[in-house]
């Protein structure tokens, strides 16, 4: 079987263009997750590149299969120049790991959490998982595997956080939209909520 993350890669770069810079992190009892970063037209994105390796299992499920399952990268996308983002580069080779440290399924509509600011000064310690497929198309795999979906991060204020656990990803969602919140602000502050 064919390894998945220099087609990930090869996925990134033709959407995205050649990264300007690439950091790694290993967490003890994880494999490597490396983070890309891409510029352009004022915009900075930075995405996983190991994630999809493996596939996610559901916690419940007492054997894991290592062919089948859902696959996944992260991208996050910000202003540029406006905050020190590239700080980002931890936090987001975190939530990467997340589905072989804590064995979750990332999905759209979840929420992850890192506990601290995403970059210094940020307003945000979480994100939404949005739904996948406009920036980067899915990569498909050959057969048993699951296609690797490019799940965009939208950054979260704790209060936004809260009212989502409530409202719902969609909700919240909505109130973005009609508010015209730029999402890709690093200091933005949070939405009105009422």
């Amino acid at each position: 079987m064919a390894d998945v993350l220099p087609l990930v890669e090869a996925r990134l770069r033709s959407a995205l263009g050649e990264p300007d810079a690439r950091a790694a992190v290993t967490f003890l009892g994880t494999d490597r997750i490396e983070v890309l970063r891409f510029q352009e037209a004022g915009i900075v994105r930075y995405a996983s590149l190991g994630m999809s390796a493996h596939p996610m299992t559901d916690p419940t499920v007492v054997v894991a299969d290592p062919v089948k399952g859902p696959r996944a990268e992260l991208v996050l996308s910000v202003r540029a120049g406006l905050a020190e983002t590239d700080k980002v580069l931890r936090p987001l080779a975190v939530l990467a790991a997340s589905p072989q440290v804590e064995g979750l399924v990332v999905a759209p509509g979840a929420s992850l959490d890192v506990g601290e600011p995403l970059w210094p000064g940020a307003p945000f310690t979480s994100v939404l998982v949005a739904e996948p497929g406009g920036l980067v198309e899915d990569l498909e795999l050959d057969e048993p595997l699951d296609p690797v979906r490019f799940l965009p991060l939208l950054p979260m204020t704790p209060n936004e956080a809260a009212w989502k656990r409530v409202h719902g990803a969609q909700a919240l969602q909505e109130k973005w939209l009609n508010s015209g919140t730029d999402l890709r602000d690093p200091s933005r502050k949070s939405v009105p909520l009422e």
